[in-house]
C-alpha cells in the first residue's frame, strides 16, 4: 500500500471506502484493553476515587465483537499484555510536555502523570507484542510523544480559533480529509465528519508515522504507521458516534486475526 509522508488535501472528494472484515463470530472474540484513569466520584453510597472511562469506549468495543478489558493506571506489565488481543488508548488529559523535551507552555492542561507512565509503557509492550492499536484524541498524542515526535500544547494559538475543542462535555464536528492511499481511508472513505474535542495536536510528526488525515486549517487529524500491523491514530473521538464503529471494527478484525 503506497503511503505519501507529505500529503495534504486538496479540493475534497467524495466520499468513498470499504467497510473492515469483522471477526468470524465462531472463533474466540478478541480481548481488548481500555485504560482508565483515576478520578473522585460519586454513584451510591460512596464518594470516592475510582477508575473510570466513558461507556461509550466500552459499547463501540462490544459492538465491534470484541470483549472490553478496563485498565487501571497501574495496569502496565508484561502479563496484562499477554492476554490482550488489541489495545485502545482512550481520550483524556494532555500528555506531560516533558515527554517530548518541551516546557510547560501557559495555556497547557491538567495532566495525569500516573496515566502517562502506564500508557507510554502500555503502548511500548503492544508494539513489542505485536498487538493492534487504535489510537484516540489524547491515545494519538501518545503515540506521537512516544516515537519522538512534539505537540502543540495549546492548538487555538497556532490555528487562531478554537473550533477543534468545543464546550465542556461536547464535540464540535470537523471535516477531515483523508489521504486515498491511507489504512484510514480504506475503512472511513476519504472524507470524514469528525466529532473532536481536543485542544492540543501534533506539531512535529514521529518518524515511523504517516499524516492522513488533515482538517481544513492543516491540523493533522489521522496518522498511522505504514510498517507495522496496525497502527492507527485520529484526533477525533470515534467512539462516540454509535451508529459509526469502522474504525473500531476494523481494530477488533486485526485483532482476531493476530490472535
Amino acid at each position: 500500500m503506497p503511503h505519501r509522508s507529505n500529503w495534504t488535501p486538496s479540493t475534497p472528494p467524495s466520499p468513498i471506502g470499504s467497510e473492515p472484515v469483522a471477526s468470524n463470530d465462531s472463533d474466540p472474540r478478541p480481548v481488548i484493553g481500555l485504560p482508565t484513569y483515576l478520578e473522585h466520584a460519586t454513584f451510591g453510597a460512596w464518594s470516592t476515587e475510582s477508575a473510570l472511562l466513558q461507556s461509550t469506549y466500552v459499547q463501540s468495543v462490544v459492538r465491534s465483537g470484541g470483549i472490553p478489558v478496563l485498565l487501571p493506571p497501574d495496569a502496565a506489565r508484561p502479563e496484562v499484555i499477554d492476554r490482550l488481543d488489541g489495545l485502545v488508548l482512550t481520550g483524556g488529559a494532555d500528555v506531560d510536555p516533558a515527554r517530548y523535551g518541551a516546557a510547560p507552555a501557559p495555556r497547557l492542561g491538567e495532566l495525569r502523570p500516573d496515566r502517562d507512565e502506564s500508557e507510554f509503557h502500555l503502548f511500548a509492550m503492544a508494539r513489542a507484542a505485536g498487538l493492534p492499536v487504535l489510537a484516540i484524541c489524547r491515545g494519538l498524542q501518545v503515540v506521537n510523544a512516544a516515537m519522538g515526535g512534539t505537540l502543540f500544547q495549546h492548538l487555538p494559538e497556532v490555528v487562531g480559533h478554537e473550533e477543534h475543542s468545543g464546550g465542556p462535555g461536547s464535540y464540535t464536528v470537523t471535516t477531515v480529509q483523508v489521504d486515498p492511499d491511507s489504512r484510514v481511508s480504506g475503512i472511513v472513505g476519504v472524507e470524514v465528519k469528525a466529532n473532536c474535542h481536543h485542544h492540543q495536536a501534533i506539531d512535529r510528526l514521529a518518524e515511523g508515522l504517516v499524516a492522513v488525515g488533515r482538517a481544513a486549517d492543516g491540523t493533522i487529524e489521522a496518522a498511522e504507521s505504514p510498517t507495522e500491523p496496525f497502527l492507527v491514530g485520529v484526533q477525533w473521538h470515534p467512539e462516540s458516534d454509535a451508529s459509526d464503529d469502522r474504525l473500531m471494527r476494523a481494530l477488533v478484525a486485526a485483532a482476531a486475526h493476530t490472535r
